[in-house]
């Protein structure tokens, strides 16, 4: 059976995609930085008649904490399969402007969305270097892209930047480039990919349905061994290819 570590899977996005993997046979971990709500959440998931299933206590930002899920994982199973860095926040406060936003917000986005994700990463590669076609799904954002955002002519050039978000999730975005990099003589591929805005509390409960969101993200974590690494996808953006640049 494979297995899956999701961070941040106790609600939303990562709740959803933890569901579907379990559909697909998987075995799932749900990180969760309050292990209650993991707890929860995995009560759910069993209620539903999804049993392969358990909740670890992993808040990204704290290394001593992803060191103890790490070693909780490692004792039922020796392979990770997926891992999807899923946890993050906005890091900021309406209007999301970057001159508005304080030291404080700055930081406490790229604690979690770029450095916390580096951590878990770091932490379990030697697990997901024991599995036979290891796959790593760093869950970013169509407004972390570059291009994407200096262009006048993209429908969301006007709308709100989230200025703080974006910036640490293109952080994220050039992690990936370089984790594909170093890891390019490996069976691990790596890529980076946008669920598209989606109706959750994230969001304001404004986007589109958390399934479809999900099923983004896992057909990037069940790319085959010709599937692509060190890409940046948002199916939402180029429903064509779903690759959209950096």
């Amino acid at each position: 059976m494979k297995t899956a570590l999701i961070t941040g899977a106790n609600k939303g996005i990562g709740f959803e995609t933890a569901r579907q993997l379990l559909q697909k046979g998987f075995f799932v971990f749900i990180g969760s930085r309050n292990l209650q709500n993991g707890l929860d959440a995995v009560a759910q998931l069993k209620s539903a008649g999804l049993t392969n299933v358990a909740a670890v206590a992993l808040d990204v930002t704290d290394p001593n904490a992803v060191k103890t899920a790490h070693a909780e994982i490692a004792k039922k199973t020796a392979v990770l399969d997926v891992l999807i860095n899923n946890a993050g926040i906005n890091g900021g406060s309406a209007p999301y402007t970057v001159l508005e936003a304080t030291n404080a917000e700055y930081l406490a986005a790229f604690q979690t969305n770029i450095i916390g994700a580096a951590n878990v990463t770091r932490t379990f590669i030697d697990l997901l270097k024991k599995a036979a076609e290891p796959r790593i799904v760093n869950v970013s954002t169509s407004v972390a892209s570059l291009s994407l955002q200096s262009n006048p002519e993209w429908p969301a050039y006007h709308y709100a930047k989230y200025g703080v978000y974006a910036a640490s999730k293109a952080a994220l975005n050039m992690f990936t480039i370089h984790l594909a990099y170093e890891l390019r003589d490996t069976n691990i591929k790596v890529n980076a990919v946008c669920p598209g805005l989606t109706k959750t509390d994230f969001t304001f409960f404004n986007g589109g349905d958390v399934s479809t969101a999900a099923e983004r993200i896992i057909r990037y974590a069940l790319i085959d061994r010709n599937g692509p690494t060190g890409k940046f996808f948002s199916e939402e953006t180029n429903p064509e290819t779903g690759e959209i640049t950096w």
